[in-house]
């Protein structure tokens, strides 16, 4: 019986299907489906058999655990996202929109990483002679820097095993290819079988690797989803282009904390972290300004001080409810509560909100420093110079405490900031040097509060 020349491969979940299908079988997706060469059967003998050596079946309570060990690469804040290091045999995943520095970070990891340990830089996208280039730009020596240009998934595996490099960076998975696979590099068979025999390749030999992904453009990982499932950390690289500020961001993490972020400026030696992040999502006024107010938000295990500011204009017929860094549903509930147990009108008024700096809050810490923003610039009165607020509102009118309070707030009078107006449950027992609290329980005292305060 004739073998089918082609097969059809989803690019979401990397399923296949003997025939085109407008829905796939395997994730439900809608019209991802592609045409590929179909792959001979047979292959290579063991060709998935994993490298490491089986082990017998043990109890969970005899098994030995140590911490594992972490080596800095020498950026403080991808030192933050990763948990403290990196880890020997680990696999990072990063990816990031096209130019906003993934090579130039990691080329600068891997010149630190040159002085203590045996590195390699592997890329597929660039010349040895354009890598020589930017690292002399960018004022890195790379005397021990090994660097190969190839994107042969058999060669460099076959380099890894000659050098035994301690550290290894791959750049980019996407344009590898295996020889044991037909298909085009970039495709989902080639995405997850180079991704699988290089992790393999790390766990047994120990060595730290990195992968660097390309994004598609709706900012999710290209390639199957298989390829962050079977890496130990995945870092988004986030930021504006028209900025010089770039983030970076744990989505997951074996070894570490998981929603750390790492703040870099972009200069042109490469990339700096920023010791005090607060300071890019702060406004810079001489005197304060109606609608504008200081929140404390936790960024994984970093606090951090972000203003957000608030517009009330006279509407039309249909006012609009417009949020920049917010949830929009959100917004329109918190007006809700505003009028129905604070009695602050805003049905015939357009109400806008904006997160300084571009940052994005999903916690809903930031619910009363919202509200307080939008009754400031309803009323044109600016809240006190050294304001901040915090904490979660709900339907009922209640404010609730929001989690770590009291860093939160050390954070605060660390930068200055003397009035703060918390929920009941974040005060503390001790009172804070420098810092005047007003802890409350309803949405309606924090009116009170602040009407007493301007």
């Amino acid at each position: 019986m004739a073998t089918s020349k082609s097969i059809y491969t989803c690019t979401e979940c990397g399923g296949t299907n003997v025939k085109w299908l407008g829905k796939c079988p395997h994730c439900g997706a809608w019209n991802t489906l592609t045409e590929t060469a179909a792959e001979p059967t047979g292959g290579a003998k063991n060709r998935y058999q994993a490298l490491a050596k089986s082990q017998p079946v043990a109890t969970l309570s005899e098994i030995e655990a140590s911490d594992f060990e972490r080596t800095p690469t020498g950026q403080e804040e991808l030192d933050r996202v990763l948990g403290g290091g990196i880890v020997a045999g680990g696999v990072v995943l990063i990816g990031g929109d096209p130019g906003i520095g993934k090579s130039t970070l990691l080329l600068q990891a891997v010149e630190s990483l040159s002085q203590t340990v045996k590195v390699l830089y592997v890329t597929g996208e660039e010349s040895g002679a354009q890598v020589a280039m930017r690292s002399r730009r960018l004022g890195l020596a790379g005397d021990k820097v090994r660097v190969l240009a190839e994107i042969s998934l058999e060669k460099i595996l076959a380099t890894l095993d000659a050098e035994q490099p301690d550290f290894c960076v791959i750049d980019s998975i996407q344009t590898l290819y295996s020889e044991q696979l037909s298909s085009a590099p970039g495709s989902v068979a080639q995405v997850r079988e180079c991704a699988a025999q290089l992790t393999r390749t790390a766990k047994a030999s120990g060595c730290a690797m990195v992968l660097v992904g390309h994004v598609t453009k709706e900012g999710a990982l290209a390639g199957p989803r298989v390829l962050e499932h079977i890496v130990d950390t995945v870092l988004y690289f986030e930021g504006d282009t028209h900025s010089s500020f770039r983030l970076v961001r744990a989505i997951k993490n074996r070894f570490g904390a998981v929603n750390e972020i790492g703040v870099f400026a972009m200069t042109e030696k490469g990339l700096k972290g920023v010791a005090n992040p607060s300071a890019i999502f702060l406004s810079t006024h001489t005197e304060p300004v109606p609608g504008s107010c200081v929140l404390v938000t936790l960024e994984g295990t970093r606090p951090l001080l972000v203003e957000l500011q608030a517009l009330v204009d006279s509407g039309g017929v249909s006012p609009r409810r417009l949020s920049v860094g917010l949830d929009r549903d959100r917004l329109a509930m918190l007006l809700a509560v505003l009028h129905r147990h604070a009695g602050v009108a805003t049905g015939d008024q357009d109400v806008f909100v904006n997160a300084v700096g571009g940052v994005r809050i999903t916690e809903p810490a930031a619910d009363l420093a919202v509200l307080l923003a939008i009754q400031s610039s309803l009323r044109g009165r600016a809240l006190p110079k050294g304001f901040i607020a915090f904490g979660e509102i709900g339907l009922a009118g209640e404010v609730r405490p929001a989690p770590r309070g009291q860093e939160r707030l050390k954070e605060a009078a660390k930068l200055g900031f003397s009035v703060a107006v918390v929920p009941k449950a974040n005060a503390p027992k001790k009172p804070i040097e420098g810092l005047t609290l007003h802890a409350i329980e309803r949405v309606e005292q924090a009116i009170e509060v602040l009407r007493g305060l301007g």
